[in-house]
């Protein structure tokens, strides 16, 4: 196995998180449990998902936090040959499928999430994210699906934040 993080975020584990649950003004130490747990060598993700990030607004916190927080080793580079190799895979699997409509598999051949199970693939990576499984879903391919299709384990945020043992306090006045 190559060396680097176990555990590669989708976006929407962050979007999710900076719009509900651990917005930067709420939880902080999310945010810090996630950059703390890349110092460890243990979270991570793909370029590609950083790319979807930084597509919202210049003046969004997630935007800021990514540009100005997150070291660029945070973001691995997945334009190995065999992460290509594993993506082409991953993309037949899609275009040959007849459950999935034309323009659920056009949507997905425009996203990250095929790099990132292909990126899992060839790394024996975990992919975090909060999508659900929806295997008879004819609208849009999902990622757990297909992690499910190409056997890369797949956990939720909370599974993540347990298994990095990140717990959050109350700080502030009593």
């Amino acid at each position: 196995m190559s060396s680097g993080p176990k555990l590669l975020l989708d976006s929407d584990v962050f979007i999710a998180a900076k719009n509900a649950y651990y917005a930067f003004d709420i939880c902080p130490g999310f945010w810090e449990g996630l950059l703390e747990a890349h110092k460890s060598g243990r979270v991570g993700s793909i370029d590609r998902i950083r790319n979807e990030l930084l597509q919202g607004g210049k003046e969004e916190d997630l935007v800021e936090w990514v540009r100005s927080e997150v070291p660029e080793s945070f973001f691995a580079d997945s334009s190995a040959e065999a992460v290509s190799a594993a993506f082409t895979e991953v993309m037949l699997w899609v275009q040959q499928s007849t459950q999935f409509y034309d323009r659920a598999k056009a949507k997905f051949a425009t996203e990250a999430d095929g790099w990132l199970v292909a990126y899992s693939m060839v790394h024996d990576r975990v992919v975090v994210t909060n999508e659900q499984p929806r295997p008879d879903s004819r609208n849009r391919v999902l990622l757990p699906d297909v992690c499910r299709q190409f056997n890369v384990e797949r956990k939720d945020t909370f599974l993540m934040l347990r298994e990095l043992s990140i717990q959050f306090g109350l700080i502030g006045q009593k």
